[in-house]
């Protein structure tokens, strides 16, 4: 049975999009495969790693599209014309409106820096989430791979994962942490889980 075709949605580096791409060619992303990449910021690093990974990608800026409709209406056709089932937003930090994301119910995941529902929703993005939980002082955060609904961070959760926080941290370290304990462990995780999902669906339709 064919693989679920993902999509996998960026605007920076990449290290969250490097480490699906890793899950791929370990066999650990099995039921599902990266058919497309797209930035909405020229020149991502992410490009980069589509390339090197041999995946199509492609840029599409609001800037450029000229609105938020405009916008969205190129990522829907750039997204069907690859076929996706399966959307990842993977620091991806443009928020998609409501009438984009009722259109892709439960096929939509991302992931937040944090244990929903703390440090989550408008406004906490980037290191900004790690700035919160340090001053707010609590001693674990962690992150968490989620569902996308209109509600910002309000979708479903799929998997969780806690990280300790310690003493002298700062937002950076935090960062790092987070990355390398839980969102890229997380992500692939949560990718196969999805996808395999859909595969099911898709073969129990068939049969």
């Amino acid at each position: 049975m064919e693989k679920t075709k993902i999509a996998v949605l960026v605007s920076g580096g990449g290290t969250n999009l490097q480490a699906l791409i890793d899950a791929q060619e370990a066999g650990k992303l099995n039921s599902g495969k990266i058919v497309l990449v797209v930035s909405n910021k020229e020149g991502a690093y992410a490009l980069e790693r589509a390339e090197k990974a041999g995946i199509p990608a492609l840029t599409l800026t609001r800037k450029a599209c000229g609105s938020q409709e405009a916008f969205e209406a190129a990522l829907q056709a750039a997204l069907e014309e690859a076929g996706t089932e399966l959307i990842i937003l993977a620091g991806f930090l443009s928020i998609l409106s409501g009438e984009f994301t009722k259109k892709w119910p439960e096929r939509i995941i991302n992931v937040h820096p944090a244990l929903i529902p703390s440090f989550c929703g408008k406004g906490f993005y980037g290191l900004k989430v790690h700035e919160a939980a340090l001053s707010y002082g609590v001693k674990v955060t962690g992150a968490t791979v989620h569902f996308v609904n209109e509600v910002p961070d309000g979708g479903r959760i799929i998997l969780q994962k806690a990280v300790e926080i310690k003493e002298g941290d700062t937002p950076e370290v935090l960062q790092r942490r987070v990355m390398e304990e839980a969102e890229w462990i997380l992500l692939p995780q949560a990718a196969e889980l999805v996808s395999e999902q859909i595969k099911n669906e898709k073969e129990g339709k068939k049969a």
